[in-house]
């Protein structure tokens, strides 16, 4: 577990090295802070928070994104889940992108965080609230292969044109994606 927590530490440190806005820097030094001091940090069990990796699925010309209507917490998000203990948050992201959405030919963009989110989970049942550390990297798909919507996690998928996207979710967190994504776009 020390070798996973030290990869984490080290994927979590170049993305510290990145030009962030003053609000992701933090939210990474809080993560950087939350994996050296949390040895179970990957696990579901750490009531205090836990790492996630998501799926931030674009198109090969980055003029879209798939997002999920999530059904338990009632907005639309980018595909992603639980690490449950997986180290590799890029293999995990691209594990729930699969599940959700039913793609299987997705691409990873890099290897490297392409966005990180620290947001509060309410308390739900048994669950006490909690942070999650979202891990999120940039994973490329093809609009024309069907979808199969995992319908215990999502009400909804759709291709959303990233000028679209802040209509369905405002929160600056989706913002921040669609501003990296537009300048990470390739010009012909």
């Amino acid at each position: 577990m020390i070798e996973t927590h030290e990869a984490l530490l080290t994927l979590l440190g170049r993305h510290a090295t990145r030009a962030l806005d003053a609000h992701e820097a933090e939210m990474v030094a809080e993560a950087l802070r939350f994996v050296a001091t949390e040895p179970d940090c990957l696990l579901r069990t750490c009531e205090k928070g836990h790492l996630t990796g998501s799926a931030w699925i674009v198109d090969a010309t980055r003029t879209q994104t798939l997002l999920t209507h999530h059904l338990k917490l009632e907005k639309w998000l980018q595909l992603g889940g639980h690490a449950d203990g997986d180290g590799d948050l890029l293999a995990v992201a691209l594990r729930e992108g699969t599940e959700e959405s039913g793609l299987t030919k997705l691409h990873a963009v890099g290897t490297d965080i392409f966005d990180l989110d620290r947001h509060w989970i309410p308390a739900r049942k048994t669950d006490p609230a909690h942070w999650h550390y979202d891990l999120r990297f940039m994973i490329e798909a093809d609009p024309d292969e069907p979808l199969v919507r995992a319908e215990n996690e999502s009400k909804e998928l759709a291709w959303v044109p990233l000028a679209d996207v802040t209509n369905l979710n405002s929160e600056e967190s989706m913002a921040r994606m669609v501003r990296k994504t537009v300048a990470s776009a390739v010009t012909p």
